[in-house]
């Protein structure tokens, strides 16, 4: 049986431990990354959205609008900036627009 630790800690402490020890980060923030995206576009470009993909350190958008698609292509580093400001932590370090 595991001995008990005299110290008290946080909550936040000992989830991030949890989150660390069993290797869930990634998990989170794939669903960190979809909230984010909501979140900055808003929900005119969220509706043409069918589908984010975080896959290591790039996000891939699939847009069902070839003229979106064309017209975010221009800003994708504003768009990354963005969205690792709203994640509060460099996540994604390309965007890959389909």
């Amino acid at each position: 049986m595991a001995k008990r630790d005299a110290d008290p800690k946080s909550i936040k402490d000992v989830l991030g431990a949890f989150v660390e020890t069993n290797k869930l980060q990634k998990g989170f923030d794939k669903v960190n990354v979809a909230d984010a995206w909501r979140d900055v576009m808003g929900p005119a470009i969220s509706k043409y959205t069918t589908q984010l993909k975080l896959d290591g350190d790039r996000l891939i958008v699939q847009l069902s609008s070839s003229v979106l698609r064309e017209e975010l292509s221009y800003g994708k580093e504003k768009i990354m900036r963005n969205l690792n400001e709203e994640l509060g932590k460099e996540v994604i370090t390309k965007v890959v627009l389909r």
